[in-house]
């Protein structure tokens, strides 16, 4: 990878880091990759989440996701890719599975309306 490829995903991992602290998690920061192990995270902050960052115009989805999710075994973290491209907004990639097992104990926490 050149390193202008390696600066545009420090942005975006900056960027992300800056956008996870504006919606409230204020733990959020880049990882500090160069003293971590080649499957660390891009981002650290959201406990039990595994975050592959991509800021890139051309993603190729699965390729990523497979990264994430290999970088995540051993832990019981849930991999994510977190994507944007030029004038869109981020996005968030998951399993499935992972997808509604969130939205499930989300729906467990919510009180019962009236």
């Amino acid at each position: 990878m050149g390193k202008s490829s390696r600066d545009k995903g420090k942005r975006g991992e900056r960027e992300l880091a800056q956008e996870l602290r504006r919606l409230g998690c204020q733990s959020a920061r880049r990882a500090q990759q160069y003293c971590g192990s080649e499957s660390s995270a891009d981002l650290l902050g959201i406990p039990g989440i595994h975050i592959e960052c991509k800021r890139t115009e051309a993603l190729s989805l699965y390729t990523a996701y497979e990264q994430a999710k290999k970088d995540s075994v051993g832990s019981s973290d849930i991999p994510v890719v977190i994507h944007r491209r030029n004038h869109h907004p981020w996005v968030v990639i998951m399993g499935l599975d992972d997808w509604f097992q969130m939205y499930h104990a989300y729906r467990n926490t919510q009180l019962p309306s009236s």
